[in-house]
């Protein structure tokens, strides 16, 4: 045979060989394809299923719940879908909805009292510790403080009236949060807000403030007025808007409010003698002020010196968001490590407080324009810290820096420690505090080197530790700690406000490495 035959034939055999093939890879591309497209839609059609389980349990027991501390009642499925992929920033494995339906499954049948249970906790947690049972007996052991304290005993709190004095950033913030969590109208009930009138139609221009909201984005729900009453029908929710230029114009048990916490977020009085005056007006027990208190005001880091509460504080103060940020990582670091000294850094972006454009303002630098420059600016935070960890007193230092962004800060702690350690040691260290300790809703943890502050917005906790960032020369370290200060810090208000009217969850799975 001529050789230019045996190269054709070997030519054609090559040839067919790699169509063979390139076939065969095809196929078995299309089948990964069909593999990925079908196991999401098996995942997506459970967690619609999901929808139903996780709002009963809410509305007709008081009873939240989560995926590693993101809340999943009223969410779309993709957020709920989110949530468990979110679990690999945590656990360095992903969590699926096959792996936590069987365990909302197991929560419905159960006479649950109000509380919180994360399903994602518990799935992790049935993985390591089964010991052998069943899903149900686990759930069983596992909620069984929800149980006993269910039926005859079951725990239950009568609606608490509660008064926002001013409807800005946080007021509006906390009203969200507050309508969110009326669940069955159990706890706490927003009744009404006061404000000032500012136009004909001012009503509607706060529905549409609620309404909307450039950085939060859209409220989640419905929002009517009801310029007869002159009130706000927020997903059911009758909120009284008041108008007053003084307080002596208040009597709220005209429109049936009693023993109301009043939420003063104008931030207009901060000492004793000025919000005693909220006191004075008819319907109100109890005054909560949304900025570091003067004098001797209680300033209170939900989560970390709450306790000092008693129900003979009538005026007590929720410090400031920067304090709530900080105050939490380092009461845990200096509590496992100690804290020699150090220097609290914040990146703070713009607040209302600051001139669009120069301007005057009676602060240094803060006339200059918000969205054109950085500013250097001086903050209390550092030393509001001792008030709330009183061992740290006179160890840090604090300056701050306003930035041309409209939410989310970052605080920096630049720490000297009396032990040595590692980045990876101070890591871990802060993962397990953010999954399983007093502190979980204080402290949240992120590991991914492509997060910057926008990921955070609407974040719950008072502080997000960055571990990608996290420095540390033996005893020498510095963490980089997020922070939603409009958000975040609105979520730490409610929390007091709960700890105020003495409304008090229990939490399951209690312990995850247990």
């Amino acid at each position: 045979m001529p050789a230019s035959g045996v190269y054709s034939r070997i030519v054609y055999h090559h040839l067919y060989w790699v169509r063979v093939i390139f076939v065969h890879n095809e196929q078995q591309d299309q089948a990964f394809q069909d593999r990925c497209f079908n196991a999401w839609k098996e995942s997506e059609a459970l967690a619609e299923s999901m929808l139903p389980m996780i709002g009963q349990l809410y509305r007709e027991r008081s009873v939240v719940t989560s995926i590693y501390g993101q809340p999943i009642i009223n969410r779309s499925v993709i957020s709920i879908l989110k949530a468990h992929r979110f679990v690999r920033q945590l656990e360095n494995a992903e969590l699926s909805v096959e792996q936590t339906f069987p365990f909302l499954q197991a929560l419905i049948p159960l006479a649950l009292a109000p509380s919180r249970i994360d399903i994602g906790k518990l799935a992790i947690k049935y993985e390591r510790h089964a010991e052998g049972r069943s899903i149900q007996d686990f759930v069983n052991d596992e909620v069984q403080e929800a149980l006993e304290n269910s039926g005859d005993n079951q725990t239950s709190f009568s609606p608490q009236d509660v008064v926002l004095y001013g409807f800005g950033r946080i007021g509006r913030l906390l009203a969200r949060i507050l309508i969110e969590k009326s669940g069955g109208g159990h706890a706490l009930r927003l009744r009404a807000i006061v404000v000032r009138k500012n136009s004909p139609n001012d009503l509607t221009k706060r529905a549409s403030l609620l309404r909307r909201d450039s950085i939060h984005g859209s409220f989640a729900g419905t929002i009517g007025v009801d310029t007869q009453r002159n009130a706000l029908i927020v997903n059911g929710n009758c909120i009284h808007v008041l108008y007053a230029d003084s307080l002596d114009e208040l009597d709220y048990t005209q429109y049936g409010i009693n023993q109301a916490v009043l939420v003063d977020n104008t931030g207009r009085w901060r000492d004793q003698e000025g919000l005693e005056q909220h006191l004075k007006c008819s319907g109100v027990a109890k005054v909560l002020l949304t900025a570091p208190g003067k004098g001797e005001i209680k300033n209170i880091v939900f989560g970390i010196n709450h306790q000092l509460m008693t129900q003979d504080d009538q005026i007590v103060s929720a410090a400031s968001c920067t304090t709530n940020a900080i105050v939490p990582v380092l009461k845990v670091v200096n509590d496992r490590f100690g804290i020699k000294n150090g220097h609290v850094e914040t990146v703070h972006s713009y607040t209302n407080d600051q001139n669009l454009i120069d301007n005057y303002h009676a602060g240094n630098r803060r006339g200059r324009s918000a969205p054109l420059n950085m500013v250097i600016t001086e903050t209390g935070a550092a030393k509001a810290v001792a008030k709330a960890l009183p061992e740290l007193k006179g160890k840090l230092t604090g300056n701050a820096i306003r930035v041309p962004t409209p939410n989310v800060s970052l605080a920096i702690l630049n720490l000297n420690l009396q032990a040595e350690t590692t980045k990876e040691a101070l890591n871990e260290f802060l993962r397990r505090i953010s999954l399983d300790s007093p502190y979980r809703k204080q402290i949240d943890y992120v590991n991914s080197p492509e997060v910057v502050s926008t990921d955070f917005i609407g974040s719950r906790r008072a502080a997000i530790v960055d571990a990608q960032s996290t420095i540390v020369d033996k005893e020498r370290c510095v963490l980089y700690v997020w922070y939603d200060n409009e958000f975040g810090y609105s979520a730490q208000v409610v929390r007091m406000l709960q700890a105020m009217s003495g409304i008090s969850y229990p939490t399951f799975p209690k312990e995850l490495y247990a």
